[in-house]
């Protein structure tokens, strides 16, 4: 009885956060809510060895919050000592018109995505957008750029938080993930970019726009940070979790601004302190994973997701039903916020080929594109583009959508057959 309860409760709060937008209630405070009133019900249940199984979803969590929160402050850095200015006006230099100019953003967005978390991506590469395009330029290229950005994050470990989350739980290494997500990945992405790109209409109109160069102490600082970025890889070579790379990376750049500061160097960036620039970190998202790991760890140790990946699965399940079912959880993340079903699906699926874990990484992450409300750089695009509502994107992008997810689907399954 109490395992039905629980699913109860866990499925009314997947429904309030998947449906955020509309009821205009923190998908946040949804999740702290539900992961406790759970952790109540194991209490309730007098289930054995709640302490450790407690302590071993906080171990987990504890991995992706700082692994999360030293990523979001290295881009905070980056973005403040003017990365992404600098790109700005490099493209402008270029002097390119509509349809290159929209090339070019989405395949930077896409690379971008790989190493920055899909929120910050979006927000970036939405205001360069938005400089570039207006009308119905702006409502193709962003609905470009939420596609070019689920896409890019899925390659990279540490692009897309369910790529992280899987990574970090260890159903695939670093190199699996980059060699067999690339391909789909890049494949989704043109087969997106082209099919929106093509209806790009010609726009003459000259945009400029005043931006300070980064000088040279702001070029070191940024190669540091960038260079942080490859850190937790080399720590894995260690057998040494991945946040630790990201720490000392973080940890040096850090030393450097605070010594260059004692300098008194000519940089009207060095007035603003690290602990200036954690205060824009999305603290409200790092919650919000923290409430659905613990609910998800509370279901796992009710017994309810093995009894769901039975029904699912079955006990010994075929190659082919988990690629189905892998295949049906993408499909669900186009409505459903795919934070929870990753999550959900690492207690479900039964299997240890790896393989099967970039399908999923690679469906979870790109299902999320079919629809506007399917992922997080769709919600953001849907609040900072106003134009952009669901029914346009529909119009838009979700066949483009679609049809890329298909082909990316399509890329993996003859990768996996035949190499």
């Amino acid at each position: 009885m109490i395992e039905v309860i629980s699913i109860i409760i866990f499925l009314l709060g997947y429904i309030a956060i998947s449906q955020e937008h509309f009821l205009k209630v923190s998908k946040t405070s949804i999740s702290l809510i539900v992961a406790v009133v759970l952790w109540l019900l194991v209490a309730a249940s007098g289930a054995n060895n709640t302490g450790t199984a407690l302590a071993k979803s906080a171990e987990e969590i504890f991995e992706l919050v700082i692994f999360l929160l030293s990523a979001m402050t290295l881009v905070e850095i980056l973005t403040h000592y003017g990365l992404f200015d600098y790109i700005y006006t490099k493209l402008i230099d270029l002097h390119l018109r509509d349809r290159a100019q929209f090339f070019i953003i989405t395949l930077l967005a896409f690379i971008f995505s790989a190493f920055l978390n899909n929120i910050t991506a979006t927000v970036v590469f939405l205001q360069i957008s938005s400089r570039f395009f207006s009308g119905k330029n702006l409502l193709k290229s962003a609905a470009a750029i939420i596609i070019a950005i689920n896409a890019g994050g899925v390659f990279s470990p540490i692009g897309d938080v369910t790529t992280t989350m899987l990574w970090l739980t260890n159903k695939f290494s670093a190199q699996t993930i980059l060699t067999q997500a690339f391909l789909p990945s890049l494949v989704v992405f043109l087969v997106s970019v082209l099919l929106i790109g093509k209806s790009i209409a010609a726009d003459t109109e000259d945009r400029i726009e005043n931006t300070k160069q980064p000088g040279k102490i702001e070029w070191f600082i940024i190669t540091l940070c960038l260079l942080s970025f490859l850190l937790p890889l080399f720590m894995t070579t260690l057998h040494l979790p991945p946040y630790f790379g990201l720490l000392l990376g973080l940890g040096i750049v850090w030393l450097v601004i605070d010594l260059a500061r004692l300098q008194k160097l000519n940089s009207t960036n060095l007035s603003t302190s690290i602990e200036e620039l954690f205060q824009k970190t999305d603290i409200a998202s790092l919650y919000f994973f923290v409430g659905i790991l613990l609910a998800i760890g509370a279901l796992s140790h009710l017994g309810t997701l093995e009894k769901i990946s039975n029904l699912i699965f079955t006990s010994t399940p075929t190659t082919a039903r988990i690629i189905t079912g892998n295949i049906a959880i993408g499909g669900l993340s186009a409505v459903f916020d795919n934070i929870p079903l990753t999550a959900a699906a690492i207690g479900i699926v039964n299997t240890t080929n790896p393989s099967l874990w970039v399908l999923l990484a690679l469906t979870v992450g790109i299902g999320g594109s079919i629809l506007l409300i399917g992922s997080a750089p769709g919600i953001i695009a849907m609040a900072m583009v106003k134009e952009l509502t669901f029914s346009k994107y529909l119009k838009i992008a979700t066949l483009p959508a679609l049809v890329a997810f298909c082909s990316g689907i399509l890329v993996w399954f003859l990768q996996y057959m035949y190499f």
